[in-house]
């Protein structure tokens, strides 16, 4: 059984003291839509750790590289559009990922089929039908359990 630790809030008083603001400076930056801490039944701040996070990032843009209110909410706008295209670009490679092992996979399995066929009519004695099959030569192809080993062959083409 696996333990689950309780997730804590913090009180406006506590987060101010944590990052040596004035309760106040917390509360422009909430009023600004800075942050967004969670209210008790009783309208108190609880901020939990997400928000000290956030917070922490705002006083660090604000106080350490001195950025106005107006630059740090452009900041967090463009760092969350980001996050966003990041996944969403996620998404697209492991579609195209997956598009590319199938199609991979479908390229393999003509290949053996042809190989197979063209086995067939060499047995056979007869020549490929389908004018559009070139002559090939096959050297040093490992045959094994009905595979070919295909990344061996070369082919010949007519001037």
């Amino acid at each position: 059984m696996k333990v689950r630790r309780k997730k804590g809030f913090f009180s406006i008083s506590a987060v101010a003291k944590m990052f040596s603001v004035h309760q106040q400076t917390v509360r422009l930056y909430e009023k600004q839509g800075l942050i967004s801490p969670k209210r008790s039944s009783g309208n108190t701040r609880l901020f939990s750790e997400e928000d000290i996070d956030q917070l922490e990032e705002v006083i660090y843009l604000t106080h350490e590289m001195g950025i106005n209110l107006a630059g740090v909410e452009m900041i967090l706008r463009l760092k969350k559009q980001i996050k966003k295209m990041q996944s969403e670009m996620n998404k697209i490679f492991e579609s195209t990922q997956n598009e590319l092992e199938q199609e991979s996979e479908k390229s393999k399995e003509i290949v053996q089929s042809s190989y197979q066929r063209l086995l067939q009519l060499k047995h056979k004695g007869e020549k490929p039908t389908s004018p559009d099959v070139p002559a090939k030569k096959q050297t040093n192809h490992k045959e094994q359990d009905g595979t070919v080993d295909v990344d061996n062959w070369e082919i010949e083409y007519e001037d």
